[in-house]
């Protein structure tokens, strides 16, 4: 069984301590902001994530094709836009 939180509960601690007294409501909210946005980078350190290593695997095929077949990829690219350019390539 799931419980949910309402707004009922009680926050543990007040609003007003999070940033020094007679501060903006915009400077509370920065430090809230920045606090979060700490807490969020402290929670990830040593994690690579998912699309980090799919864009260097990607780039990594990108160049060992362009590496091995450099002139077909080229040939390819010429005779694909030659209809379009009128074939000024």
């Amino acid at each position: 069984m799931t419980v949910h939180r309402t707004r009922l509960h009680t926050r543990t601690r007040p609003r007003h301590t999070l940033a020094q007294p007679g501060t903006s409501g915009l400077a509370r909210r920065r430090t809230r902001l920045g606090r979060r946005l700490r807490e969020r980078l402290a929670s990830e350190q040593g994690d690579v994530p998912g699309w980090v290593l799919i864009t260097l695997m990607t780039a990594g095929i990108v160049v060992a094709l362009w590496a091995v077949a450099s002139d077909q990829i080229v040939q390819i690219f010429e005779n694909a836009m030659a209809p379009f350019l009128g074939g000024s390539l």
